[in-house]
């Protein structure tokens, strides 16, 4: 009797400011079936983000505990604070069939890669570097030199693109949200 296949995970990543949460929260309003991991993070609320929606925010002792038990699938430091992505969930969406989605830094698709070679790992282009600089001076919530941090940041994010299985150029949400889901056999 042949193994049931389990669906891979899929891992969308990129510079910062290159879109991954609007590409994620398009595709997820089209196919709300796809299950969005949601990360844990020591960073403080941004306005509008709501605890277990956005991210599961947590204190610095909480995230250490996390890591020492071995819970999260992986975790990263950027801008300052610590990102990581709760195993157990994963694993159980996973387990059951359920098409999953990690929306992490390039650190964290690395650390996966290690720990779960199968997983579909797809890197999210800006269409030019000067957009990209547009998008992270336009946010508005974030100060100058954590600006600059996220700059430099991504020119190394960027060189990392051959790491990854499939590119997709942001130029328009809807064409990417539609790659993407076709990509993780949704469509």
């Amino acid at each position: 009797m042949a193994a049931e296949v389990r669906p891979r995970l899929t891992v969308l990543s990129g510079p910062s400011g290159v879109g991954k949460s609007t590409v994620v929260a398009h595709m997820r309003k089209v196919h709300p079936e796809v299950w969005l991991s949601v990360s844990a993070t020591t960073r403080k609320p941004r306005p509008g983000e709501q605890g277990g929606v956005h991210y599961f925010f947590v204190t610095d002792d909480e995230f250490d505990k996390l890591v020492a038990n071995g819970e999260l699938l992986e975790w990263a430091e950027f801008a300052g604070n610590r990102y990581g992505t709760p195993r157990a969930a994963v694993m159980e969406r996973l387990d059951r069939g359920e098409p999953v989605l990690l929306e992490i830094d390039l650190q964290g698709a690395r650390l996966v890669r290690e720990s779960m070679p199968e997983a579909q790992l797809v890197f999210l282009a800006p269409p030019s570097w000067e957009e990209l600089v547009r998008r992270l001076t336009g946010r508005g919530t974030e100060s100058q030199e954590v600006i600059e941090r996220r700059l430099e940041a991504a020119k190394t994010e960027l060189a990392a693109e051959a790491e990854f299985d499939t590119t997709l150029v942001n130029t328009s949400v809807e064409d990417v949200a539609r790659e993407l889901l076709a990509l993780m056999a949704v469509v």
